[in-house]
């Protein structure tokens, strides 16, 4: 499994699925506020000029040679929300990160967010 506290060192590989295909670069982690473990990682997409960051689920992510796989297949995962490459995840749109993969979201018992970053 992929260890949030090894980001600056993965930050800029490859994220690729299942087939590895890649969908982008690895640019953030975002933990389970709950549980501080790694729930999503954000990954740069696009053309240089249009890039941005979508939001892939971490749940069964193994770590290859310079390259993170995850189980979710590339188009799925660029299809994905997603913020500008400056921009911040907002709490009202954690929500659609979850229901865009069919995973369950809610917040923790006294409304607060689900997602952290790291």
């Amino acid at each position: 499994m992929f260890e949030a506290e090894d980001i600056r060192e993965w930050r800029g590989h490859a994220v690729v699925d299942a087939e590895k295909r890649k969908i982008g670069s690895l640019e953030a982690i975002y933990v389970d506020t709950a549980t501080d473990a790694p729930s999503f990682a954000t990954v740069t997409i696009g053309l240089p000029t249009k890039r941005r960051l979508v939001f892939v689920p971490l749940a069964a992510a193994t770590v290859g040679p310079n390259y993170l796989k995850v189980p979710w297949d590339r188009k799925l995962a660029k299809d994905a929300p997603s913020i500008d490459t400056d921009g911040e995840l907002l709490a009202e749109d954690e929500p659609r990160i979850f229901s865009h993969y069919g995973l369950p979201y809610a917040t923790g018992a006294q409304g607060e967010r689900r997602l952290g970053r790291r």
